[in-house]
């Protein structure tokens, strides 16, 4: 594995501009992460990876965020419709083995649209349990309510991903379902205490053995005060290493979201401090190509060279995207149609 720094990174735009093309040569992110605004079409987004490729000098490891439902970068026209969580989890309610069955089924279909574009990570499935009265943030995002359905369907999930030759990324942990407010727009504060916070690690535990995973910029009184967990030693020692048992990849959520306070490079050294393997920019509030690069380069100048067992984390994160192998799609998607056809909608 060629060095890289530990960060992934987002573009401007469907091309790579000169500066950006020069950032990825010098800087040599680990990733990529490609947002709405860098996805046109089929035969663009292919063009993008290689020249991205071309800039890093390998096949850098390119990421979306594909959940299905409200949360997807790939939109029709160009690319299908894909279900939301609680679609599989209706069904899942009806009948288990159909629920698993579907829940692989979509996921699987997702990497048919992934791996031919050379995308082979996308930052899914969402593990947070769905909580009454919590924001709607999460809401159809979520498989279910209870750990023992959210982390059967997640392993499902991760499954079909992994069958297309995608690795996926389990979120946000340790928990963002019991969130009060959207952690783009400020910190939420979950004030449950450690029973019942149980139940919100065991459907991360089901998952454990997911190649990355993704942290929940929320802070949890019980567990360390005001500190959010991305930058919080304690709750990523303590919790997600220890209590869930998680070693594979863990990287922040958006560094550029409002719940975390202070310039991008102070929330990245937190983040990497706190342990943190990857440090992940999307800069997703900015607008204009200017913006994104000089944020890039902010994140770039952050990250260090991976190393240790970050490193040793990404290059079995990066073998976790060699699994594909032969599937029709054509009767794949007939096959889930039919799944849901009973399902009912999602839930809110």
């Amino acid at each position: 594995m060629i060095e890289s720094r530990a960060c992934i990174l987002s573009i401007s735009g469907p091309r790579l501009t000169t500066d950006e093309a020069r950032l990825l040569a010098d800087a040599a992110p680990w990733g990529v992460i490609l947002m709405g605004r860098s996805c046109v079409s089929p035969s663009q987004v292919r063009a993008l990876v290689d020249e991205i490729w071309a800039a890093t000098g390998r096949p850098t490891l390119i990421f979306i965020d594909q959940e299905g439902g409200r949360v997807r970068r790939l939109r029709p026209p160009n690319w299908p419709e894909f279900p939301a969580a609680a679609r599989y989890g209706a069904l899942y309610e009806r009948d288990r083995d159909l629920g698993l069955e579907a829940a692989w089924l979509g996921h699987r279909l997702i990497a048919a649209e992934l791996e031919p574009l050379g995308i082979h990570a996308d930052c899914a499935p969402v593990v947070d349990l769905r909580h009454d009265g919590a924001h709607s943030i999460v809401g159809d995002r979520s498989f279910g309510a209870t750990p023992e359905q959210v982390g059967a369907l997640a392993r499902a999930a991760l499954g079909g991903l992994a069958a297309g030759g995608v690795a996926g990324v389990i979120k946000h942990m340790p928990g963002h379902g019991r969130a009060e407010a959207d952690s783009h727009e400020s910190l939420p504060v979950v004030t449950a205490g450690g029973n019942a916070l149980a139940g919100d690690f065991a459907a991360f535990a089901a998952v454990v053995d997911a190649p990355m995973a993704m942290t929940a910029h929320i802070a949890y009184p019980a567990l360390d005060g005001m500190t959010a967990a991305t930058v919080s030693p304690k709750i990523i020692g303590e919790v997600i290493r220890r209590e869930i048992g998680f070693d594979g990849l863990l990287m922040t959520d958006d560094l550029g979201m409002n719940a975390l306070g202070g310039a991008l490079t102070d929330r990245a050294h937190r983040a990497l401090a706190a342990g943190c393997d990857v440090v992940l920019h999307c800069s997703g509030f900015a607008k204009d190509a200017a913006t994104v690069f000089a944020e890039m380069t902010e994140v770039a100048e952050a990250a260090p060279i991976l190393s240790g067992d970050a490193l040793r984390r990404a290059e079995a994160a990066e073998r976790a995207t060699l699994g594909l192998g032969p599937f029709d799609r054509a009767e794949g998607w007939a096959r889930l149609e039919k799944l849901l056809a009973d399902a009912g909608p999602a839930a809110a």
